[in-house]
């Protein structure tokens, strides 16, 4: 009987020191990354993210850092119960990638650090504090609006006007910041480049076939792709119905020549993402922020898409690089 209870007294203590085992929280660091949508260009800057990781010697190959990777598919309730679900996760810090995931970001997790990519400066997503500070626990890097002004300044060198003054097109997502600061920032450029603006709102990439057709239908010379969610994620369509126009598209984003716009002067989309995955690896080497802060791109490119510039017969010079 003795024995037996002995063997009884084993068992249970080693199914307690089982259960102690998996309650243990691992020593392996663990990252939250959010995707807002599916899309080919900012999965470039996830990419550069984990490539940044890895050079810093922080990758699941080796077992030294934990990715929980979600994605909420344009999806803004799906992004909410995400970044709760890295909260209750306690994940060691957050990768966001693009601003509404960013915004989402630092106002569910307020105590776990965010690293931001693809997305505005803090003012531009509108998360300054009273005192014109942005969020303690918002790092990475983010991109000011005014490199849109050397990318609308290609425009003129390359299209020639139906009538007196260049109508560029647009469309904008009215409720992301970035987007309406970017169309602001368009106008103020186009007036002194000599053009015009002619701007529609798009609510989600479900509505891109219909409102490209009504924007194109106005007699516009070049369609605008300006840093919007909405139009990364349905730029195929809008791509199309401008082929079908015989409308070129430019860009600020360099992502979206590789899908066929002609030319862009804007961020490097792997970069960026590499440049905030340079920040995390500081964050997970010390486990402190101490001297980390929001950062601007430091890359930008001129780039062009060959098979475009056939189509529309443009030329471009040695300071473009080609990208297909």
């Amino acid at each position: 009987m003795r024995y037996k209870l002995h063997l009884i007294v084993l068992a249970i203590a080693a199914f307690c020191s089982l259960v102690a085992c998996k309650e243990k929280k691992s020593d392996v660091p663990v990252i939250g990354f959010v995707d807002a949508f599916e899309d080919e260009t900012i999965a470039q800057a996830k990419a550069g993210f984990l490539d940044a990781l890895q050079a810093g010697g922080y990758s699941e190959e080796t077992q030294t850092v934990k990715i929980l990777y979600k994605n909420a598919q344009g999806d803004i309730p799906t992004l909410t119960q995400i970044v709760n679900y890295f909260v209750s996760e306690k994940v060691d810090l957050i990768a966001s990638n693009t601003t509404l995931a960013s915004i989402t970001a630092i106002q569910r997790a307020k105590n776990i650090p965010v690293f931001m990519m693809v997305s505005g400066e803090p003012e531009n997503m509108q998360v300054l504090d009273a005192s014109g500070n942005p969020p303690a626990n918002l790092f990475g890097v983010g991109e000011m609006v005014d490199y849109i002004d050397t990318s609308l300044a290609l425009i003129p060198k390359f299209v020639q006007p139906k009538a007196a003054r260049i109508k560029i097109g647009m469309v904008y997502n009215q409720s992301e910041p970035q987007s309406l600061d970017a169309l602001n920032r368009a106008k103020a450029t186009a007036r002194k480049i000599g053009a015009d603006i002619e701007a529609m709102p798009i609510n989600n990439s479900a509505d891109a076939q219909l409102v490209t057709q009504s924007l194109l239908s106005k007699n516009i010379d070049v369609f605008f792709a300006n840093p919007d969610n909405v139009v990364f994620a349905a730029f195929e369509t809008i791509l199309k119905n401008c082929q079908q126009k015989n409308i070129p598209v430019f860009t600020s984003e360099a992502g979206l020549v590789k899908r066929g716009a002609v030319a862009a002067y804007g961020a490097d989309i792997y970069q960026w993402g590499h440049q905030a995955g340079e920040q995390a690896v500081q964050f997970l080497n010390t486990g402190k922020a101490d001297g980390l802060k929001v950062e601007m791109v430091r890359k930008r490119i001129k780039v062009f898409n060959p098979a475009a510039a056939r189509a529309f017969h443009f030329t471009f010079d040695d300071s473009y690089q080609a990208i297909e």
